[in-house]
């Protein structure tokens, strides 16, 4: 009766000591067709147990969501405070720099030191549906106007294959990953994306 699972595939990342293990033929490789099957288990028994599979790679017991992860998800404004720490208020992301004892002499002079990236509509929309479509609440087409003109057109051309091989469905203009769709939710959503 574990309120929240957080469940991840496992990734095989070059440089690390099972990197090289899996390259020198020391490790297997992920079998993909094994991790699939596992991943569909692990959505249908955390089903039978109540749990809701409300983003990819979490699940918890009705209303029991991470709310700092939810957050990021929700593409909701948050703010960072101290080195290396990233912010973000729906319109540009900043982080501030690594270095502690520069942080430190530069927070002592008055000033925050820190990098800042504006994001286009294109961006903004891209992010919008990379979190959105990974949660149980997926895309809601009423909010892709407000990236501007043409993202509506182009996100209802995209997601039509999907809607018809049944890897996504729709509800009420909010289009959400079937458990099909699910195995393939980086895949589709770089099919939704629009280029800058």
């Amino acid at each position: 009766n574990i309120p929240h699972l957080s469940c991840y595939c496992l990734t095989v990342e070059e440089g690390t000591a099972l990197g090289t293990f899996v390259r020198k033929g020391q490790q297997p490789a992920v079998d993909e067709e094994r991790a699939a099957a596992q991943f569909e288990y692990l959505i249908e028994s955390t089903a039978r147990q109540g749990y809701e599979h409300y983003e990819i790679s979490n699940f918890s017991k009705p209303g029991r969501y991470a709310r700092h992860n939810s957050s990021y998800w929700n593409g909701e404004a948050y703010l960072g405070i101290g080195p290396s720490a990233h912010s973000f208020n729906g319109y540009s992301r900043q982080w501030n720099i690594a270095n502690n004892a520069l942080y430190m002499k530069a927070i002592t002079s008055g000033t925050v030191p820190f990098e800042q990236e504006i994001l286009t509509p294109a961006q903004r929309y891209n992010e919008y549906i990379m979190t959105a479509l990974r949660t149980m609440w997926g895309v809601d087409a009423a909010r892709l106007p407000a990236f501007g003109d043409g993202f509506t057109a182009h996100f209802e051309a995209a997601v039509r294959p999907y809607l018809a091989s049944d890897k996504v469905e729709e509800q009420q203009v909010k289009y959400r990953l079937t458990t099909a769709g699910k195995l393939l939710a980086d895949h589709i959503a770089a099919d939704l994306f629009v280029s800058n």
